[in-house]
């Protein structure tokens, strides 16, 4: 029996006719999501060891983290749309491969321009191969089926957000940082070749496939706009705000982000951003939410990665290990939301993350040169690693519940883009503060003040503006209206689980046919229109 995909509900077929297990597509697709979640965190505990082999300069050492994260949200929604026009096969092989390719280029690296760029191609490939995993997934089962399926590929993810620290560690102290980079390539070569056999095309419908339209030039506009805007705020350790310097590479960000919105206001076909989606107070609310979170959350890794190594004087498996803790804190918070969400609603849970967040940054502001890490980083790190959790569920189900439910993809996909956009430029200007107090300190402070003590200034300052970030998010929660779960509108799985009745019941041929099924009730390209 087909579903209203195509696919069989035996497993797809290769095209010589041969079944092709379930198990089979379901790793291709939880690998690859697994490769780009990883490579976000499990560049932090290197990042110490990569700054003194490259010579980055301490504002500019966030780059290596920031030009993944800038490219990857630029071009994440445009990925979404090419797997959906060009198909899910080919999509994904030219995202692996350019993924694979920048991390060989980055492990590689002899100067920090060089692993600068390659991390910045690297974000590329992950914002096309990401979205080319779900629509695999999606593609591919169906009713129970895609539930589980769904269900693999989020654990897989949240796993290689966790390990990243930890292999980051391992990898950095036995062998070297460049095999956080190197990793990459026996992983996606191997998933490659088994992509190559087993995995099958497939396009979700479209009108006219001879004329597909990509907004690329929303997303360069993007992308450049705020690498500019990034670029203007680390400056700021040499230039001042008002400098002449500062005030005309700002102008030029400005004008690529006017620029972008333009673009989809009046240019694009099929626009990156449709802004109508934030007519809706949920929508709107919870994307405003998880940019603010986002700036808080980044910074988190970011500088507790240099604390550890820098400050207290941890080798890196030891700083990897250091982060266990808090990752498998997320996956708890991120269980403990899901099963309140229905009970308490969106709000609430939002209120409570938010509150929880601001406080163990708070918390762990209180950090000195000599802390001990079981007083005074495992237990604020245990807090802000469960508010982060809590927050997963409500904010998505805030971000889909606003919008027509043909648009819930989208919707999510802003989400997400959201909450990369305002890692990178909270990082920008929190990694900016921290330099600046530490220059103070250490130029205008006692004669006994070390590097240590003013490097902890630097980090607990900016963990005192990631508090004041998650305030501002606890605040912006009550943009968001109540909402009552129940009533929901169907998830794609519950939708998808209808339409496999109606297959049994009535057969595939009226199922397409009959009046009497609600457009509504169709996926996006399932025919509806």
């Amino acid at each position: 029996m087909t579903d209203s995909l195509g696919t069989n509900d035996s497993g797809p077929s290769t095209p010589t006719g041969r079944r092709v297990p379930d198990w089979a597509i379901l790793t291709i697709a939880c690998v690859a999501q697994f490769m780009v979640v990883l490579d976000v965190s499990i560049v932090n505990v290197a990042l110490p060891s990569i700054g003194r082999d490259l010579h980055y300069s301490p504002t500019g050492l966030q780059w290596v983290v920031n030009a993944y994260v800038l490219t990857f949200a630029g071009f994440l929604l445009l990925g979404g749309r090419a797997a959906d026009l060009f198909g899910r096969r080919r999509v994904y092989l030219f995202g692996l491969g350019l993924f694979t390719v920048a991390s060989l280029a980055g492990g590689l690296a002899q100067n920090s321009a060089w692993l600068t760029t390659a991390r910045a191609v690297q974000g590329i490939g992950g914002a096309f191969l990401s979205p080319a995993t779900l629509t695999i997934i999606v593609t591919t089962f169906s009713g129970a089926r895609l539930a589980k399926a769904l269900g693999a590929w989020s654990a897989v993810a949240g796993a290689g957000g966790a390990a990243g620290a930890v292999l980051g560690g391992v990898l950095t102290a036995e062998i070297s940082w460049r095999w956080v980079l190197f990793v990459n390539i026996p992983i996606g070569t191997a998933t490659a070749v088994a992509a190559l056999v087993y995995l099958t095309e497939a396009k979700r419908g479209q009108r006219d496939e001879s004329t597909p339209k990509l907004d690329i030039a929303g997303a360069i506009t993007a992308t450049a706009g705020l690498a500019t805007l990034v670029y203007a705020i680390v400056g700021t350790d040499t230039h001042t705000w008002g400098s002449s310097y500062t005030l005309s590479i700002l102008a030029v960000a400005a004008v690529l982000l006017v620029s972008f919105v333009l673009i989809q206001l009046k240019v694009a076909f099929t626009p990156l951003v449709p802004f109508r989606l934030f007519r809706s107070r949920s929508v709107s609310g919870s994307n405003i939410v998880m940019f603010l979170i986002g700036a808080a959350f980044f910074s988190m890794w970011y500088f507790l990665s240099l604390y550890l190594q820098n400050v207290l004087g941890y080798s890196a498996l030891k700083a990897g290990l250091a982060f266990v803790p808090m990752g498998v804190s997320i996956i708890i918070g991120a269980q403990i939301g899901a099963r309140l969400l229905g009970k308490l609603g969106v709000r609430p849970l939002l209120l409570v993350g938010t509150a929880l967040a601001a406080g163990g940054f708070a918390w762990l502001s209180q950090i000195q040169f000599d802390s001990q890490y079981w007083s005074r980083v495992f237990g604020p790190g245990f807090v802000i690693a469960i508010a982060l959790g809590l927050l997963f569920t409500p904010l998505a189900s805030a971000a889909t519940s606003g919008v027509a439910f043909n648009e819930a993809g989208l919707a999510s996909g802003v989400l997400n883009t959201s909450r990369q956009m305002g890692g990178s430029i909270g990082l920008a200007v929190l990694a900016t503060i921290a330099i600046d107090r530490t220059h103070d300190v250490l130029n205008h402070g006692h004669r006994s003040v070390s590097s240590a003590m003013a490097f902890t200034s630097g980090y607990a300052r900016a963990f005192t503006l990631a508090a004041l970030l998650c305030l501002a998010a606890f605040v912006a929660s009550f943009i968001i209206p109540y909402i009552r779960i129940g009533a929901r509108q169907p998830s794609e799985t519950e939708v998808r689980e209808r339409l496999d009745m109606l297959v049994d019941i009535e057969g595939e041929a009226r199922l397409t046919r009959d009046p009497t099924v609600p457009s509504a009730t169709l996926l996006p390209g399932d025919g509806s229109a």
